[in-house]
């Protein structure tokens, strides 16, 4: 992100000669009376009144960028203070880390089910119960039980993938010193906005030094047309002389503030781009490893469905009379029938 420094200190006083370095003589004070107001300045930042000057165009059309839409304070629900519009970017970052770290441990959750899952298919898997069932459905069933032992490893690896292929990922992306660089924006935008407002207040104690100058040149003016004061032209002459030099200050001090503002302007165009990319980077993040997630799913259906499959083939081989042929063989007890008796 592009840095830019200051180059002019918070706490000078606006007494200080380069603030009040000479201008061309004008009277800012009278032209200021006259002319419509078409701005206001909220919390030292300054914008245009609605309806007055040039309509404003998106820096980004149609793209609802960042950049375009948290120029303004937005107002605290919960008290008077307010929020600045960097800060709730910032907030939406703090949010999607939150939101990334909820996602990560709900896949843990879903890893301790799958594991806790294969864990009872094995263990079922080797119930004694119907081991004796005998000849082709016996073959079937056996298969079955087998099929669980297959399905369970089939499970466990599953919940092996979740964790290093999205929980962890999840979990891991941009560690904590995320936050540390999210202060970094937020101080410098902040260190910015405090050189705006100190610059304003600058501009006020110079409106209205200069509001003084000419209500005390206006005042001897009056005395002196009317003769109520024995003034000279020459204190007249001084009189105007500090009026003037008050506009030059007002002057300086109002292009010292805009200054500022535009170096805050930029500064806030940058940042709040990269706050944008950040957050685009996070949910192609996130989407990348929740397909992942279907991925692997779609893969643990496709493995199960191969642990039947034999199941499947034995059950179709199952053959009642067959069965009834190897198990009459085996147990039988005599073929030769009883006869009547004779006399």
């Amino acid at each position: 992100m592009m840095k830019m420094e200051a180059s002019f200190d918070t706490e000078e006083s606006f007494d200080d000669p380069s603030c009040l370095a000479p201008q061309a003589p004008s009277s800012p004070a009278k032209r200021t009376n006259e002319v419509k107001e078409t701005k206001t300045t909220i919390n030292g930042v300054t914008f245009p009144l609605p309806g007055e000057g040039p309509e404003q165009q998106l820096l980004k059309p149609n793209e609802w960028s960042y950049c375009d839409y948290f120029w303004t304070d937005k107002k605290d629900p919960q008290g008077a203070t307010s929020v600045v519009g960097f800060e709730v970017l910032v907030q939406k970052q703090l949010k999607g880390k939150q939101m990334q770290k909820e996602m990560s441990e709900f896949i843990h959750e879903r890893i301790k089910i799958e594991e806790e899952y294969a864990k009872n298919l094995s263990k079922l898997s080797l119930s004694p119960l119907a081991a004796q069932e005998e000849g082709t459905l016996g073959e079937a069933w056996t298969q079955l039980k087998k099929s669980l032992h297959d399905e369970a490893e089939v499970h466990l690896k599953f919940s092996n993938k979740l964790h290093s292929e999205v929980e962890k990922p999840l979990l891991t992306f941009r560690g904590d010193g995320f936050k540390k660089d999210l202060k970094k924006y937020e101080h410098q935008l902040a260190d910015l906005r405090k050189q705006l407002t100190s610059r304003y207040a600058g501009v006020e104690k110079a409106r209205k030094a200069l509001a003084d100058r000419q209500k005390d040149l206006d005042l001897k003016t009056q005395q002196l047309e009317v003769k109520l004061s024995n003034k000279t032209e020459e204190d007249i002459k001084k009189a105007r002389r500090k009026s003037t030099q008050a506009g030059d200050d007002l002057m300086r001090c109002i292009d010292l503030y805009n200054q500022t503002q535009s170096k805050w302007f930029e500064e806030m165009v940058t940042s709040s781009m990269e706050l944008e990319k950040l957050e685009v980077e996070r949910i192609e993040w996130i989407q990348q490893h929740l397909r992942q997630y279907t991925t692997l799913r779609h893969e643990t259906d496709m493995f199960n469905q191969s642990t039947v499959e034999p199941v499947d083939q034995l059950l179709q081989n199952v053959d009642p009379g067959k069965d009834r042929e190897l198990w009459v063989k085996e147990y039988k007890t005599g073929e030769v029938r009883p006869v009547d008796l004779d006399i």
